[in-house]
């Protein structure tokens, strides 16, 4: 009898974590959709997202395994909403070869960590080596740096994009076809910026914006309590740093969505349609992803493939390297490089933007 009611008191108790479970990530889903600002819980668990879906999957397996159909019905719905969330970072299927040989323009964003700080400017042109290969048409840098860069390899650079944008700070726009027009679009208390260039390709005029968003502060945060402990000899208490650690974050992501909306208003105004390239410093299905995506297309999820992440510091594999496109256009093809230059990977895209009709 004993041990009957143990048994019924665990089945209860994962019962009760099972609603939870479910609660929790129907939040995460739509935690994106209300500014950070007054709603942080609820748009934190964005970010859990990934550990939630795995927590019912193993529920659901839990109760198939006991055969109780009626309670395995809530992680299954759970999981089948998150199909669309799953999508931005995962889809089937292999790079279509045959859709990179079609004709189009490719897009290439890469956060080059200032190239390393490397002096002689042979990290530059290796990467020019690379964008040469993909045969990119425009490329947009982040955490760009002129004295590791172009001014290292100015020839090389003119030769294959005869024309570049420098943007407020830390980024730059090249391209092989002209700009027409260009805005730098400074953000408030950061070294953080935006820029765009309108592109004139054959009869057509394409607006390519170019972010970099406010950073989490996870890095320095931590760089700092590994100098504190240097310095001092003395351990930071945990509590602290997890206090600094949530403290940091929230504020980058409260700066992140402020950014998003000024770019989202400066989008609404194009008069032409428009790409949007850069590192978001956010995961997909957040505030700042379903700002900047808007109406547009994400190109992962129109023509990528397999598991996309664009981050590889220290043991954070998350996917925060964008391209989006107007409905205007079409993508044909989207993946990233596994370079070793930065602790950010490049993300390029093939754009049919010469896209039938019938198709818009």
């Amino acid at each position: 009898m004993g041990k009957l009611a143990v048994q019924k008191y665990f089945a209860f108790m994962i019962l009760i974590i099972t609603v939870l479970m479910m609660i929790f990530t129907f939040v995460g889903l739509y935690g994106g959709n209300v500014n950070p600002a007054g709603n942080t819980a609820r748009s934190l668990l964005v970010y859990a997202l990934p550990v939630l879906i795995i927590g019912n999957a193993v529920l659901l397996i839990y109760w198939l395994v006991l055969r109780r159909w009626h309670w395995a019905l809530m992680p299954l719905i759970t999981l089948l909403c998150c199909i669309p969330y799953i999508g931005t970072i995962y889809q089937f299927g292999g790079l279509d070869e045959s859709a990179e040989k079609q004709p189009g323009l490719k897009i290439a964003t890469y956060n080059v960590a200032l190239f390393g700080r490397e002096a002689s400017g042979f990290m530059a042109q290796d990467i020019l080596s690379e964008m040469k290969k993909q045969k990119v048409d425009i490329a947009c840098f982040q955490e760009y740096s002129d004295q590791s860069g172009d001014k290292k390899n100015s020839d090389s650079y003119k030769e294959y994009f005869p024309y570049m944008v420098m943007g407020q700070s830390d980024m730059v726009i090249y391209s092989r076809y002209p700009i027409v027009r260009s805005k730098n679009i400074p953000f408030e208390m950061t070294n953080n910026s935006a820029m765009w260039v309108e592109v004139k390709v054959e009869d057509k005029v394409i607006r390519v914006y170019n972010a970099h968003m406010e950073t989490t502060g996870i890095n320095t945060t931590m760089h700092r309590a590994a100098k504190t402990q240097i310095n001092t000899g003395m351990d930071v208490e945990g509590n602290v740093l997890l206090r600094a650690l949530y403290g940091n974050y929230t504020i980058g992501m409260m700066a992140r969505a402020g950014q998003a909306n000024v770019l989202a208003m400066d989008m609404r105004e194009s008069e032409v349609p428009v790409i949007v390239c850069g590192d978001f410093n956010d995961v997909p299905y957040s505030y700042v992803y379903n700002t900047m995506l808007g109406d547009k297309v994400d190109g992962f999820k129109e023509c990528g493939s397999g598991y996309m992440y664009t981050y590889r510091g220290g043991k954070k594999n998350v996917r925060i390297d964008y391209i989006f496109h107007d409905k205007a256009f079409k993508g044909l093809t989207y993946y990233k490089k596994e370079l070793t230059y930065s602790d950010h990977y490049p993300v390029f895209m093939k754009i049919d933007i010469n896209k039938p009709k019938a198709e818009e």
